[in-house]
């Protein structure tokens, strides 16, 4: 494959932003190489600026859960341009995707539409904070909530403690407000409330946490930080910015049952534009002003262009067998590569959940907690990374990332996959590669 022309862009880009981007990992700086910059997309394709094409995984790492150019998400979204593009008031536009979600979602009762996964993070926690009176926050490692302040922050070196930034430019002030903890670590859960007794706003965690590597919790685990919030009176946030709408229309509260206090949402709530959302209870989101005493507010908010590609997209995901059918699929392509891997005994995984699937260079039956994660995979993942670009398959370029199956995807396009998936791990675990 040519790569010139992403080359040549790449090279201007760096004149205009730093690292020639505007998004960290898209610079490719974990497997190395020049990004490819992409022309356009259909369907469960993309086509680079120098022509080639690809079978893409990475569905704008999440939101494009119908694939690429939707017909129903475009016609609606040229419908609404049609008479403008943003007004800074109500319109009935916002209505109508509010009571499409509220009304097939039971875990939320009032939603606050904002305009990315982070915002609607960075006032969950704010709310959080405002509703209980208190000001310290709880998180696990290997959870992403975006580039919040006091969310940037990873484990110390204690069972229980609070982080260590993760980035310049954030006050131990604000990282001393938040205590960290592993995954799957009832027991460090438990001391923090102790130590920290009546001081812990929340706790927040991605139930499905899916931003570095896909950690799947037990079931046990999520339902007992319900019990010990409840208990301790702390809100629990589950960050569904992922998760919203990918396993389920009601999320991974709805796939285990499980009552937050605050759910977030982003990615596919906004069809492909930029949209995040906050709900909980009427009572906790009466909290939220103008009706209470904690100030959120944004000028591009319930913006009606992406709102109508919310209900465009949302309207689909509703549609009887949906998120079956794409689990379906989904496990059919992990099946029939795992399956070959298998047969060659290669140290290879594939960990899934609905439509999200994670590759790993390990036999673990499971991994739940970011210190699980074997850090020397990462050098086969660069490799097979490249063997796939050469193929015409595209992965969001990180060993860490998931990556995702949309309606678009058929069993065909699939199969096709899995081929070249099969035959860039006979390259990775060739005695050449190995080597």
């Amino acid at each position: 494959m040519k790569r010139d022309k992403s080359e040549a862009l790449f090279e201007k880009a760096k004149n205009y932003f730093p690292g020639g981007v505007n998004s960290p990992v898209r610079a490719f700086r974990s497997v190395g190489g020049t990004p490819v910059f992409i022309e356009k997309g259909d369907g469960c394709r993309i086509w680079d600026a120098d022509g080639n094409e690809y079978i893409d995984f990475c569905c704008s790492w999440g939101p494009l859960i119908l694939g690429h150019n939707n017909a129903k998400v475009r016609n609606k979204v040229v419908e609404t341009i049609a008479n403008g593009t943003s007004f800074g008031a109500p319109t009935r536009l916002e209505n109508e995707l509010a009571e499409l979600i509220l009304s097939n979602n039971k875990y939320i009762q009032k939603i606050r539409f904002v305009s990315s996964g982070t915002e609607a993070v960075m006032s969950a926690i704010r709310l959080a904070r405002g509703f209980t009176g208190r000001n310290k926050i709880l998180k696990f490692e290997g959870c992403y909530h975006g580039h919040v302040d006091s969310l940037l922050v990873k484990a110390g070196s204690g069972l229980v403690t609070f982080g260590n930034s993760s980035s310049a430019g954030i006050p131990e002030s604000f990282v001393n407000e938040t205590i960290v903890v592993s995954l799957n670590n009832l027991a460090a859960v438990k001391s923090a409330f102790a130590e920290f007794k009546n001081e812990i706003a929340c706790v927040i965690i991605e139930p499905i946490p899916a931003n570095n590597g896909l950690l799947l919790q037990t079931a046990e685990f999520l339902k007992e930080l319900r019990t010990l919030c409840s208990a301790e009176g702390s809100l629990l946030i589950f960050d569904e910015v992922i998760s919203g709408f990918r396993v389920g229309f009601t999320g991974a509260a709805g796939y285990y049952g499980i009552q937050p206090d605050i759910c977030t949402y982003g990615k596919i709530i906004g069809g492909g534009l930029p949209v995040g959302a906050y709900g909980a209870s009427a009572e906790i989101m009466g909290n939220i002003s103008p009706e209470g005493k904690v100030y959120q507010a944004g000028t591009l908010s319930g913006n009606p262009v992406a709102m109508s590609a919310g209900i465009a997209q949302l309207t689909e995901c509703l549609k009887p067998y949906f998120y079956e059918q794409l689990k379906a699929k989904t496990e059919a392509f992990i099946r029939e590569v795992c399956d070959y891997a298998a047969s060659k005994s290669y140290d290879f995984s594939m960990y899934s959940i609905g439509s999200i699937f994670w590759i790993a260079f390990s036999k673990a039956e499971a991994i739940r907690s970011a210190d699980e994660i074997d850090a020397s995979g990462m050098d086969k993942f660069r490799v097979f990374y490249h063997e796939l670009l050469k193929r015409g398959v595209y992965l969001g370029p990180s060993g860490y990332e998931v990556g995702f199956v949309s309606e678009a995807h058929t069993a065909k396009d699939l199969s096709s996959a899995a081929q070249h998936f099969c035959a860039a791990l006979d390259l990775v675990f060739s005695t050449k590669s190995a080597s």
